[in-house]
């Protein structure tokens, strides 16, 4: 979490009590029909949410916390606000979990469930919730003293309902460090311990505890590794089976801010190899998770059924991220998504793509093959386009996706196998002037191992977001876009001068709100 954007936070404030107040009259359903309000994605109920916190999943409950503002629409004084869900889809909303204290704002963090009672927090019978996250001192970072970021811990009894901060705290610290946070959690089998990551500006650093309370540095990583544009946030270290064999190997999720390949916020990924003590990798490249310029500070559930990674991403960009043009609530969280790691050539890929829960959500509407002529085009009409997923199995690389609205607004998709690239323009989407990056950049993912035969292509729209996977999930690219009205068209073009371009298995299904 990287700004205090204070200017921005006292001109929002005037109208903030007007929101409040506005919202407390509304029903659920009233407040989930507003311009722009995901149908399928989660959102908070009000006010300002970023980044994603303590995912953790214990009793049958997805518990999901998250950077929460209660009093405004823009960033300010950092809370966890919280969610649970049994199924990653359908939320509840929860009471705060975590509010600021003397000690400072609560920034990102996690979650683990103690099952050993390590903490001596809980019982045997009971073990506890346990979550740790960054104290921000915004005091001490005025007055010039390094030492404002230090990390704290608190537990839960209840199944996270409510929860008490240990007083002992902070249970790390580095004098030396600044933007010294976000600390991720897990046990560690072999050695029997809890290893931390976090970050200390331009690098990862590795702890080690036996009880969660005591901690000494292992190891660090990434001073002459990986993108470097901006400062690292929101470490995930994770082992994955590599599918299809038995061999392990480790990734590493960084999240950056700023430099991401199409502007501020987006999260990197390394594969390699982790000893207990620090990370390791032979990767020179650098590698992202979700080209798009909308997934961010994104991290994985812990204790998640069959040991699946289920990641979930912020889907907002700091570039902008005060200034989308919602207005009782700023904060969309990516659709969950399952990682996994596949061998590719000589190397290997992290893919991310929706968990199959997502499939039960979308009611299919009629499929059929796509057959357009070279330099022809098709055009199909959507009542529900802002709600769909679009779908079909293809081997072409020269086709536009053009989703358009009857005010002539188009976001347009570009396929070229010129290049080996995807393009994302979003420039004449619908609202865009309202910060000057947001429509300015057209977005470029490379696409350099695209199968040259047939692969999927998976289009998820929401009513103010993109979300594209190709090849089932071998390359992703998220957006936010804001119509003024709902697209309704789909124009399809063939711009190959060479071939006929087919979509077999071509259809539009609808997706089902979750509100």
């Amino acid at each position: 979490m990287p700004f205090l954007f204070l200017a921005v936070v006292l001109v929002s404030c005037k109208n903030d009590k007007k929101i409040e107040a506005t919202m407390a009259s509304k029903t659920e359903q009233e407040k989930y029909t507003e311009p722009y309000r995901p149908q399928f994605h989660f959102s908070p109920e009000s006010m300002w949410m970023n980044d994603p916190n303590g995912m953790v999943y214990t009793k049958g409950v997805y518990h999901l916390f998250y950077q929460y503002h209660p009093d405004s629409t823009v960033w300010g004084p950092m809370h966890w606000g919280h969610a649970t869900s049994k199924d990653l889809l359908h939320w509840q909303h929860k009471p705060i979990a975590l509010y600021p204290d003397e000690k400072g704002f609560i920034f990102s963090g996690s979650a683990v469930l103690d099952k050993q009672n390590s903490s001596g927090f809980g019982t045997d019978d009971n073990p506890p919730l346990v979550a740790i996250f960054t104290y921000h001192d915004a005091g001490r970072k005025a007055s010039g003293d390094t030492n404002f970021e230090t990390q704290g811990i608190a537990y839960s009894l209840d199944n996270g309902d409510s929860w008490t901060k240990y007083d002992g705290n902070s249970v790390v610290s580095d004098e030396n460090s600044t933007d010294f946070r976000d600390p991720k959690v897990f046990w560690y089998e072999p050695d029997q311990k809890w290893i931390m990551s976090l970050v200390a500006g331009h690098h990862a650093q590795f702890y080690g505890s036996k009880n969660l309370k005591d901690w000494e540095l292992l190891g660090e990583f990434g001073k002459d590794r990986g993108a470097h544009g901006g400062v690292w946030e929101c470490p995930d270290l994770l082992p994955f089976k590599v599918e299809g064999t038995d061999k392990e190997k480790w990734v590493l999720l960084i999240s950056i801010n700023p430099g991401a390949p199409n502007g501020g916020s987006g999260t990197q990924y390394f594969i390699g190899d982790f000893d207990g003590k620090t990370f390791t990798t032979d990767q020179t490249e650098v590698r992202w998770i979700d080209w798009g310029t909308d997934n961010y500070a994104g991290v994985t559930f812990s204790n998640a059924p069959d040991d699946e990674m289920i990641f979930l991403g912020w889907m907002s960009n700091w570039l902008y991220a005060n200034e989308t043009p919602t207005e009782s609530w700023r904060g969309t969280m990516t659709l969950p998504r399952k990682l996994t790691l596949e061998k590719e050539g000589k190397g290997y890929t992290l893919f991310n793509y929706p968990i199959e829960k997502v499939d039960g959500m979308i009611s299919e509407g009629s499929v059929k093959d796509l057959n357009i002529a070279i330099g022809g085009e098709e055009s199909i009409s959507v009542d529900n386009l802002m709600r769909s997923e679009v779908r079909f199995v293809t081997s072409s690389k020269d086709f536009q996706l053009k989703f358009g609205n009857k005010v002539d607004e188009e976001l347009v998709l570009t396929l070229k196998s010129d290049g080996n690239e995807l393009t994302l323009d979003r420039s004449r989407s619908g609202k865009t002037d309202f910060q000057e990056d947001f429509g300015k950049t057209i977005q470029q993912m490379p696409i350099p191992d695209l199968p040259d035969g047939k692969y999927e292509v998976r289009i998820l729209m929401d009513r103010s977001s993109i979300e594209i996977f190709l090849n089932k999930g071998q390359y992703a690219i998220t957006a936010q876009v804001f119509p003024n009205e709902n697209y309704n068209a789909l124009n399809i073009v063939n711009t190959s001068d060479a071939k006929a371009l087919e979509f077999k298995n071509f259809g539009i299904g609808s997706v089902k709100g979750v509100w």
